[in-house]
């Protein structure tokens, strides 16, 4: 389709930077895992020469990006990068100049930051549309992606997702300061989020994009236990994430946490 063939037309991988495997399950000679970073661990066996993500397998951004690859249904491999190390390797910074994630590497295609990629699979790859139709419908879906990164994520994944339940799960010390912050600005967030999202009216229905990038900072934000109680006070937002989060490709993606 057009969108694939503008997506290929961007940036090239770099002379002598591979897509080798290199998980924590080893590498396998001709092949790549699906799915190691979910949950359960699980994945399957597939062609080397399908896309690879490249993330660390806590942020929300590299798991926004697997949500969107699995609801797709695109076979990937995973490629575990930490992006806090003090020296991010210089192999890491020829795919990605800033160091962050996540990366997909699709043949000699390299692309980064979340929301290019999500366009670019919904686009390139056969599978369930994620993008819907009609001027109206895509410019409510691109609002909810712009709040979710410009107001959500600072408030709910950094501050109360962070300090709040991350950082004692690896033996740091939280700063309940920010914590408190980030409540504080979620308040806000969540009614706008509250009164933009879409509640599902029927059992087969495909998430967009926006769902999908908005569900896993929801998901972190929920894993304190203010942010459950805050989220159980908007029924329309509590209904929605409910629906996003009994998926198979939200439980077969989620991080499991320390």
């Amino acid at each position: 389709m057009a969108g694939a063939d503008m997506g290929r037309a961007g940036l090239m991988m770099p002379a002598g930077v591979g897509i080798g495997w290199a998980g924590a399950d080893g590498a396998v000679p001709g092949w790549v895992w699906s799915g190691g970073a979910g949950s359960s661990g699980a994945g399957t066996m597939v062609e080397a020469a399908a896309p690879v993500l490249h993330g660390y397998r806590y942020s929300v951004y590299a798991w926004i990006a697997r949500l969107v690859l699995r609801e797709k249904g695109v076979a990937h491999g995973w490629r575990e990068i930490d992006p806090f190390l003090p020296d991010v390797p210089d192999h890491y910074r020829a795919l990605h100049p800033f160091g962050r994630v996540p990366v997909l590497v699709d043949g000699d295609f390299v692309l980064y930051e979340t929301c290019a990629i999500a366009r670019y699979v919904d686009e390139a790859f056969a599978g369930p549309a994620l993008q819907p139709e009609g001027a109206r419908a895509r410019a409510r879906m691109q609002q909810i992606v712009s709040v979710a990164d410009s107001y959500a994520y600072r408030p709910l994944v950094r501050q109360v997702f962070g300090h709040g339940v991350f950082r004692p799960r690896v033996g740091r010390l939280g700063d309940e300061a920010e914590v408190s912050a980030g409540l504080a600005a979620a308040a806000t967030v969540l009614d706008a989020l509250d009164r933009l999202v879409s509640v599902p009216d029927a059992a087969g229905w495909t998430p967009t994009l926006a769902d999908l990038h908005l569900a896993p900072m929801l998901g972190y934000f929920a894993a304190a236990p203010e942010g459950q109680m805050m989220l159980a006070r908007l029924p329309r937002l509590a209904a929605w994430f409910a629906a996003m989060a009994a998926r198979d490709a939200y439980r077969e993606t989620e991080p499991a946490l320390p």
